[in-house]
């Protein structure tokens, strides 16, 4: 990642359900990994490793850390536009997420989760990550520069 190569990331626009929000008419704060995880797997797609292709890599990847800041309350029923953006894949998997209000475009959220590399059959986690993966992103940049 030493390189400096074109921004990897995807956004999709939502409608938030009444079924995610709260009593008090607001999206729930867990139902915010819902979000991040639609535009997550869009951005995967991307570069042709969607969870089934992880799985026939042989590695699952699961989510070891989590920061979410909750910038403006989102109601139900309200339009939004996530973006998630790969900031880190050598070692790690990082995504950067930031929810927008889709007509206005002000910032209502901003988050990222870490993921490493397990291997599915031996359940032992890798240090570094692995060329099934790294191999897709570094084509995809090749692709579009």
């Amino acid at each position: 990642m030493t390189e400096q190569h074109r921004i990897l990331d995807a956004d999709i626009i939502m409608v938030t359900s009444f079924q995610d929000a709260d009593p008090m008419g607001v999206v729930y704060h867990g139902n915010y990994f819902r979000y991040f995880e639609e535009a997550r797997r869009i951005l995967m797609e991307k570069i042709a490793y969607s969870y089934h292709d992880m799985m026939a890599s042989g590695y699952m990847w699961p989510i070891i850390d989590t920061r979410v800041k909750y910038v403006k309350p989102i109601p139900f029923n309200h339009q939004i536009r996530i973006t998630a953006t790969l900031t880190e894949w050598e070692n790690r998997l990082r995504v950067d997420y930031v929810i927008y209000d889709a007509e206005s475009g002000v910032r209502m959220t901003k988050a990222h989760t870490m993921q490493v590399a397990v291997g599915i059959e031996d359940g032992e986690m890798c240090f570094v990550s692995p060329k099934a993966f790294t191999d897709k992103v570094e084509t995809w940049h090749a692709d579009t520069e």
